[in-house]
Order: structure tokens, then sequence, then C-alpha cells
């Protein structure tokens, strides 16, 4: 470690441990402390709720803010900052009732730099400024199709907030339980304006107290905090430590030697290192932490352009469905798993909605299993022979994943669909998919709340780009009547049913091909307790502990 880095880490710890006496814990001698450490390989961008769109931003405002409803490892909406509501008969009006014991973080701005408390009226104005164009929030997506305007949002007295919806939507309990709904004081955010990314006040379970940005950051306990578990008040750490350490490799090392609580995702380049092929540890790491495997509501697949009216899909072989259904038999995916992934993901053989995700039932989609002989029958079927080849293919991707997609060139090829692999940068492969330049691309669909509407809504005709996520320029009469139908039905299990019947009909015409459903990987120290694992991959910290080892 060089000098630079000692003073980094020595001014971390002085820090944290002026910040920990701030909270006047008494009685605790500094090694009592419970601080719960853990690294970021990427910046964090800001710490406002209104620009959560990166998960390290989520992950640190999910430790201070809080949202009316949030959602439980199962993903079902429970309350938080409401303590209950209603929904109307039709769908369109949402009573919430909220708590009367919650109170902001105190701050100098409010008066004699008490927490006050947190009222509806602060709801209002937090959705309010989501929606407002000079915010320019990136989550303004949550309301902007669903209501009409600032005025949507009521607060009919301190502890009642009536949202008024211009269409039903069943998924709206979700849509409210995300960072970007959290809710902020009004006064702290006009005092600093666009700095309130780096001075930000909530109601969350930790307070800011220190960022050096690049290098550290720390949250310390908030002493008022309303939520309790079995009469105990949350949260149990006296602080959080955020490290910024670029270089994985070096993360984990930091891991080995117990610097670091927690460590999230195994990058290609050590995996091998940490997981067998099966995708448990390696016998030189048993015992010494913990591993968790669980799903993540992610589905990795390949987009294909598939509306015959635009000039470049004319003269491509995907144009025909049975070409579309041949590249999902020729993949073997289980073959994929294990020695590209080490057994990380399940194999992509149903639908597109993911393993996690509620109306998730292997039982009722009809996907794709590896079947090179029923590829290189559709594949004749579709015209193509010796005498009339199928013309070469290319294949777009990112560096990230040359490996996996360079897997998929071979599986083509073996079944007589002659493929290449071109690599763009990011940004660049995105462009040209939103303006429907390639025939066939990587890609990934991540939910940003736990409903298959979120997924589905990829595939509905009035979500083409670059208004919407239609990618593949999919059109289906039927489907585009499932889905606005499923906006009306309340009960769970029936648009379920219509969400299983949409997933169906999008296999059936092929116009993505599932790889895989991703899952998370995380590990923890043996003296951790009380991380939880949800399939949204959101980190929550106010129930965590740590032992004494």
């Amino acid at each position: 470690m060089n000098r630079k880095e000692n003073n980094t880490v020595l001014h971390a710890l002085l820090v944290l441990f002026s910040c920990t006496l701030l909270l006047g814990c008494a009685g605790k001698t500094a090694t009592d402390k419970q601080v719960f450490t853990f690294n970021f390989d990427q910046p964090v961008t800001s710490l406002d709720p209104a620009f959560v769109r990166t998960q390290n931003n989520v992950w640190c405002v999910n430790q201070l803010f809080n949202s009316l409803l949030q959602l439980n490892d199962s993903l079902v909406s429970k309350p938080c900052l409401a303590k209950s509501w209603e929904i109307s008969e039709d769908g369109l009006v949402y009573t919430f009732h909220l708590r009367t014991d919650v109170f902001f973080h105190d701050h100098p701005v409010f008066t004699n730099g008490k927490g006050r408390k947190m009222v509806a009226a602060d709801v209002a104005y937090s959705f309010g400024r989501i929606i407002d164009p000079e915010t320019a929030s990136s989550g303004a997506w949550v309301f902007n199709d669903k209501i009409a305007g600032k005025q949507a949002f009521k607060a009919f007295n301190d502890s009642t907030l009536v949202i008024t919806l211009t269409k039903p939507f069943p998924a709206f309990l979700g849509l409210l339980s995300t960072q970007y709904c959290s809710v902020v004081p009004k006064e702290i955010v006009q005092h600093y304006g666009k700095d309130f990314r780096n001075h930000p006040v909530g109601t969350g379970p930790f307070v800011f107290k220190y960022w050096k940005e690049g290098e550290v950051m720390v949250f310390v306990k908030n002493e008022h905090y309303f939520e309790r578990e079995s009469s105990v008040q949350l949260p149990y750490l006296d602080a959080v430590k955020m490290t910024f350490i670029s270089d994985k490799q070096t993360a984990f090392l930091e891991f080995l030697k117990k610097k670091l609580d927690f460590f999230s995702g195994i990058d290609g380049s050590y995996r091998n290192d940490i997981l067998t092929k099966t995708g448990q540890l390696q016998p030189k790491y048993q015992g010494r932490f913990h591993l968790s495997v669980d799903p993540y509501l992610n589905t990795e697949y390949l987009g294909i352009l598939v509306d015959t009216n635009l000039a470049i899909v004319k003269n491509s072989p995907l144009k025909y469905k049975k070409m579309r259904q041949a590249i999902s038999y020729a993949i073997d995916r289980e073959k994929m798993i294990r020695y590209l992934q080490n057994g990380v993901g399940v194999p992509g053989n149903q639908g597109f909605l993911p393993e996690g995700m509620p109306s998730y039932d292997t039982t009722k989609i009809r996907g794709y299993k590896y079947n090179p002989e029923k590829a290189r029958q559709l594949v004749r079927e579709a015209g193509f022979s010796a005498s009339n080849p199928v013309p070469t293919i290319t294949l777009n991707t990112v560096t990230t994943y040359r490996d996996l997609i360079e897997f998929v060139q071979s599986e083509l090829n073996a079944v007589g669909i002659p493929t290449k692999v071109e690599l763009q940068q990011g940004a660049s492969l995105r462009e040209m998919v939103a303006k429907n330049n390639l025939n066939f691309f990587r890609g990934s669909w991540i939910a940003d709340y736990p409903d298959a509407e979120n997924y589905l809504a990829v595939f509905y005709s009035k979500n083409f780009v670059p208004a919407g996520p239609n990618y593949t320029h999919f059109y289906s009469k039927k489907f585009d009547e499932l889905f606005e139908r499923s906006f009306y039905e309340r009960n769970d299990s029936v648009r379920y049913g219509l969400y299983q019947q949409m997933d169906n009909l999008v296999m059936e015409e092929a116009p993505v091909v599932i790889l895989f459903y991703d899952q998370q990987v995380k590990l923890h120290q043996n003296s951790i307790v009380g991380l939880s694992n949800n399939p949204i991959n959101l980190l929550s910290l106010k129930r965590v502990r740590k032992l004494h080892e």
C-alpha cells in the first residue's frame, strides 16, 4: 500500500471514529462499534433520489431515505412511510395513511437543528419534483404516463395522501417502492439546489456523514429511526463505510483480509479462482466466508429485428420465424452456464420473464431447449439448403460479453447458420439498437419494479423505439389486446395468466432468444447476519448485525 493509500485509509478511519462519537453512543468503545464496510468498483454519482439510475446510487439512497412502501424479500409491497392504503374500485384513486412518528434527519436548516416531522405534503412535493422538467429526473417515467400533472398528488391533511391515476396500473404499488419515490424535505432541497446530491437529508435508517468522492463514504446510525424489529429499534449497525476500489480483484483481496464485510459480483477474470464449474466455493475458501447465489430479475437475451417494413430486415434470413426458432434450439445453455458462468445463472429455456418474478411459472411457458437436430430441420424448412445456403448473419455485442457471444457463434455455425461477431462500444450499441440499425444484438432487461408488465412492455407495439423499449419492433394484435386488458385486471392470479399468454406469444414468434436468467452472487463474512436476498438486488442494511468472531 503506498503513502497516499495509507493517508486515505487513516483519514477514513478518523472520520468514521469522529462520526460515531458524534452520534453519542454512550457506553461503547471504538472497538464495540458495529461498522459494516463494503466496496464500490464504480463511482456513486448522486445521493439525490431523483437521480438513482445506477445500482450504486440506489444502494446508497436506500440507506438514507424511505418510500411510502417497501418490498419484502418475496417482492410483496409492505408498509413503510405509509402504514395502510386503499384503492378505489376503478383502480384510479390510491389513498395512503401515513405514519405520524417519522422525522427527517437533524439538519441546521430545520428549527433548532432538529429534524422535523415528515407529513403528506412532503410526499406530494417529492413526487411532483420527480416529474418537474426543471428537475430533469431520470425517474420521471415512474409517473409520466399514469397521471395528469402534479395535481395528481394531494395532501388532504398531514397524514393522508391521495394519488389519482389517469388509467389503472396494477403494478403501481410496486412502483412506489422504488428509490425514485423516496421522500425528501422541500426546504433542504431548495437550500442546496443541485448540491443536494452530496448533502442528502432523508428519513432512512442511516444519516449521511462524509463523502470524499472516489475514496470513501460514511453513513452513521439514525438514532431516531421509526422502524423496529421485535420491539428493538433499527438499525443495529452504528455506521456504514463504503470504499471505492476500482479493481475488483484488489477489492476481493481486501475482503479476504476481512477489511470488507461484503462483496458483490464476481467478474470472469477471477471467477474460476472463487467458484467451481458448478457454482460452489472452491475448497480453499470453504468455511472462510459465506456465499449466496440467488435469483436476480435480469434476463440476458439476443434481440432480433422482426419488422419487415424496415429495409434492414427485408434481406435478412432472420425475417423468417423458423430461422429465429432455429437459433433458440441451437444453443446449449446448460453448457454455456457451466463453462462460461461457473454455474451462475439459470438456463433460458423458458420465456422472457425471469426466475424470481412473482408470475414466473415453468409449467405455463413454452420455451426452447437445446436440440441441434430440430434447429437444422427448421433451417431447411425456412428454405435453405446446400444449394441455397444461409447468408452470414452478424451478431453485435460489447467486449464484456465477447466470450459468451463467441460461444453462441460456434453453436450457430454448427447447425448451418454462419455467424460473425462484431464488437461495439456500449453507447454505440445502444444507439444503433435504438435507431433500428442492427438485425441481431445482445441485450439484457433488468426489472425496475417486480411486475411482469415491466418485461412485457418490451413487446408492446406502442413502445417502438425511440419512444419506448420495443427494440425488436415486435407486433402482435393479440399481444397488445392482452397487454391492455391486464391493466384492468386486479386479481393477481388472473393477471398472471394474461402475462403467461403474452410470454408464450413472444416465444412462438421468437423476436428474442433467451440465453439465461441472471443470478446475484454475494459474499459476506461469517460474522454478518441479517443481510436480505431479494430478486431486485436491493441492498438493505437496517437489519444487519455483526457478531463477535
